[in-house]
């Protein structure tokens, strides 16, 4: 059962009030029997509201109910109670490497939002407590799992984030990614991630979401999601710059085709990247495996040949392996902000779209930049096996469908 917040901050409040005057024992007396009366979901709330570790809260139950078999003279002889500051230093405190380390393991294969507060990994806290027991620190599973907790992490069930069966080299090709992204970040090379976001809905149709508006005024909009004719629907298509915290976004208002892929990538370069990174010589593309930025897309390659050639730039792509594409990082780094920052409202005009894109910004300082593409896009383009042939493309030895470098036709 979840307790509310107005309860926790009650709890909290009367922490406050008690601290000064209650040694170690009496606190956890305290604490048990706030979670006590609070039933089922007590420990997690007392926890939440005072801080005090549920082990301890556990014992203070302990104690509750063997003063309750036993009760005590008014003063307990013989009862020890530490000092403040007193006990067994923590583990993070006499391994202080601790802690880096278990992030240090869970990063590469970090999944989920990586700027939401809680994230959570697919490895469990026995195979981590073994590799960082080989690293040579004394810590259990319990302990790995407590440390989870105080990083906020949490174990996450599955929901809707499975497009496909898991790949065998699911994992290793996080891996390869993360190293090619440090490598290129080390050199202070350009690591960009790019997608295509949903189509929107061009009109005054309804948004998901709610906004401040004055009681009883609702923003009057269509009761049914047709598309409008004349209007159509805006293709936003991003690219986010992973070092800098910042990215473009190409709204089209034709077809999501690799021509419009490539062209997005393009026109950042142009106005945002090129100005970054003015001595860059390599441009590391982190994809989806589909879509109009696909692995087996002929025409995605054949498109970054001529952008190749036209910046002067060797173009490293990594794809995400089949069924991964939520964890792009564009989806949790910049998108997921956007549908934030226009929630509630109707997209009414593409302008309206690009205005809003722009103006998204986060506590954590991400900048976007938007354009407006009235480009029109063939579907439906073929590139024959000589074209192919012709690219100046490298396939590298760990999965070459997936990870290749394209060179400018003339190196």
């Amino acid at each position: 059962m979840a307790i509310d917040e107005a309860r926790i901050e009650e709890i909290r409040s009367r922490y406050d009030a008690l601290a000064p005057a209650m040694d170690e024992r009496l606190t956890r007396l305290w604490a048990a029997g706030e979670a006590r009366a609070l039933g089922r979901g007590g420990i997690a709330a007392v926890t939440t509201a005072t801080g005090i570790l549920g082990k301890r809260i556990r014992y203070g139950m302990r104690d509750l109910a063997e003063i309750k078999r036993s009760p005590p003279d008014d003063t307990p002889q013989g009862q020890r109670v530490r000092r403040p500051g007193a006990g067994r230093k923590r583990l993070t405190e006499t391994d202080p490497t601790l802690v880096p380390a278990l992030e240090a393991l869970i990063d590469p294969l970090t999944r989920g939002d990586p700027e939401s507060p809680l994230r959570w990994t697919c490895k469990s806290v026995r195979k981590l407590a073994k590799e960082l027991r080989a690293q040579g620190h004394k810590v259990s599973p319990q302990k790995v799992s407590e440390l989870l907790h105080d990083l906020d992490y949490s174990l996450q069930g599955t929901r809707k984030t499975r497009e496909g069966t898991d790949h065998p080299d699911r994992n290793a090709q996080f891996e390869h990614i993360n190293r090619q992204a440090k490598a290129f970040q080390r050199a202070g090379e350009p690591v960009v991630s790019v997608d295509t976001k949903k189509k929107e809905l061009v009109g005054d149709f309804a948004n998901q979401g709610r906004e401040w508006q004055p009681a009883g005024e609702p923003v009057p909009v269509r009761v049914h999601d047709f598309i409008d004719p004349k209007l159509g629907k805006a293709v936003p298509y991003g690219v986010y710059d992973v070092a800098r915290n910042e990215g473009w976004v190409n709204v089209g208002i034709d077809h999501d085709t690799s021509e419009f892929a490539v062209e997005s990538l393009r026109r950042w370069w142009n106005r945002m990247g090129v100005r970054a990174y003015p001595d860059a010589t390599r441009l590391l593309v982190t994809a989806d495996g589909g879509g109009s930025n696909g692995h087996r897309t002929r025409l995605w390659k054949l498109e970054l040949q001529q952008f190749a050639d036209e910046s002067g730039l060797n173009l490293t792509v990594a794809h995400y392996p089949p069924g991964t594409s939520k964890w792009n990082r564009i989806e949790h780094r910049m998108f997921s902000h956007i549908t934030e920052n226009w929630r509630g409202r109707p997209l009414e005009s593409v302008e309206t779209i690009v205005s809003l894109i722009g103006s998204t910004t986060t506590r954590t300082g991400l900048r976007i930049k938007a354009g407006l593409d009235r480009n029109h896009y063939e579907k439906g383009i073929k590139v024959s096996d000589e074209e192919l042939a012709s690219l100046n493309l490298q396939p590298h030895r760990f999965h070459g469908d997936w990870n290749y470098t394209i060179r400018p036709s003339s190196r």
